[in-house]
């Protein structure tokens, strides 16, 4: 279906880099890991700094 024109083409180059992108993207995104809300309590240990 795409031949070696369509590909050296500017619309092809396009959909290369979008389908580059889109591959990336998924690998990079599934990578992350989500944490626990280690920092939920922690507001309550943050003492207040004042400067003099």
């Amino acid at each position: 279906m795409y031949d070696k024109a369509f590909w050296n083409s500017k619309l092809g180059q396009a959909a290369f880099a979008s389908v580059l992108a889109t591959t990336a993207m998924i690998a990079l995104t599934t990578q992350l890991q989500t944490t626990p809300n280690s920092f939920a309590g922690a507001s309550e240990l943050i003492a207040a700094v004042e400067l003099a």
